[in-house]
């Protein structure tokens, strides 16, 4: 049989329609009734259950994973609407899919590793290709999570961890993770990848610097209170507009934080590692991120750059055809930040841009995607979260 997927997607408003027509696509496209597992993307405006419910229906109960994000692509569509949800179906004797999930990670984000972990032990094998992780992205801090999480896979060799961080409509509320029948927040969604298979990677942020080397002399965890010795949002905010208080939603996605690529990856990264400034306490000053930090480390602002961007999406589309070697992919998974879409795009040029992925690297390949709150994807073997980025999984 090898392997058949299809990609289905709808824009209908009522959850139980837009779940039927996006699953009867897919499964028209893949040419069964009967899928193995069920990737679904969706954005928040939908009753979440009702579209799980009836995609779920539509596909016979197979085994489902995935999240919200701020919009979902696929080869015809890239929707940054509230009512937009993508459906992927794969048949295949020659790939399996184990999902798993956890709940409640909050604060916990090393303990969350573990649990993950814990959760994943029974689907460990010498032919494990990927793992992928769709967590929410308004609670998670990922460094915090890796280290508890590949402490306890005490793996020889790294399981390979791909995907993003689930997203909402920009109010930063509430986003919701998908396992089978069930709908979550504040939990992680989880797919070990396992069999005859192996996959090819493209990551790029396309951020400049735009101020001097900073200094963070206090922190804790995720947690910036000061850079240069005073409060990091009063060391910033001579790089934020008088009414910033505001719009904070709207500078955040504007600029964002850069850190030295660490040395291990410096040669196959680009100069920095960005981070997106997530939440800020206007009493206290300080700003959090999604990994640890601490103090003594140098950092940058940064703002994206729209022919960076560009320029980056080229040298993606590169590097996966170069891991491919001419073998044509099965499926591919975009991870895309929201900070690359409609507030920097315009929409035709924003599908152009999507349209020239899919050409180069393949325009007959299953393909879809999510704009996210955070991306994820290896560097030369270590796992990394990326901010600001796109992330591009092609698996073959």
């Amino acid at each position: 049989m090898g392997t058949s997927v299809g990609v289905g997607c709808s824009v209908h408003r009522n959850p139980v329609e837009a779940g039927k027509e996006a699953s009867r696509m897919a499964l028209e496209q893949a040419g069964t009734s009967q899928p193995d597992f069920v990737f679904v993307f969706a954005t928040v405006g939908y009753n979440q259950q009702a579209l799980i419910r009836s995609i779920r229906e539509a596909t016979s109960g197979a085994p489902l994973s995935g999240c919200t994000g701020e919009g979902i692509i696929t080869h015809d569509t890239v929707n940054e609407s509230n009512f937009g949800v993508s459906v992927m179906v794969i048949s295949s004797d020659e790939l399996r899919f184990a999902n798993a999930r956890i709940k409640n990670i909050g604060e916990q984000s090393d303990t969350a590793g573990m649990r993950l972990a814990h959760e994943l032990a029974p689907f460990l094998a010498d032919d494990n290709i990927a793992c992928f992780v769709m967590a929410d992205g308004l609670v998670f801090n990922f460094d915090s999570f890796l280290a508890g999480f590949e402490k306890t896979l005490n793996r020889e060799k790294t399981l390979p961890m791909y995907g993003g961080l689930a997203a909402d409509n920009w109010v930063s509320r509430m986003t919701f993770q998908y396992h089978d029948d069930e709908v979550f927040s504040e939990g992680i969604s989880c797919v070990v990848l396992s069999g005859t298979g192996n996959v090819a990677c493209g990551v790029n942020h396309g951020c400049v610097a735009v101020g001097t080397k900073r200094t963070i002399t206090r922190c804790k965890g995720n947690i910036i209170y000061e850079i240069d010795g005073i409060p990091a949002l009063e060391a910033l905010k001579d790089y934020f507009p008088d009414d910033w208080q505001q719009q904070w939603n709207k500078i955040s996605l504007n600029l964002c934080l850069g850190f030295k690529t660490p040395e291990q990856i410096k040669n196959a990264y680009e100069e920095h590692i960005i981070r997106y400034m997530m939440g800020k306490n206007d009493q206290e000053g300080y700003v959090t991120i999604q990994s640890e930090i601490e103090e003594g480390t140098e950092l940058w602002l940064t703002r994206r750059d729209k022919e960076l961007i560009t320029n980056g999406l080229r040298s993606i589309s590169c590097r996966i055809n170069e891991q491919l070697n001419g073998v044509k992919p099965k499926f591919v998974l975009q991870f895309e930040c929201v900070g690359r879409g409609k507030v920097v795009f315009r929409e035709q040029v924003k599908i152009e841009l999507a349209n020239s992925l899919h050409r180069e690297i393949g325009d007959d390949i299953p393909w879809m995607g999510l704009f996210t709150y955070g991306e994820i994807g290896p560097i030369l073997g270590r796992n990394i979260l990326h901010n600001y980025t796109s992330v591009i999984v092609a698996v073959y």
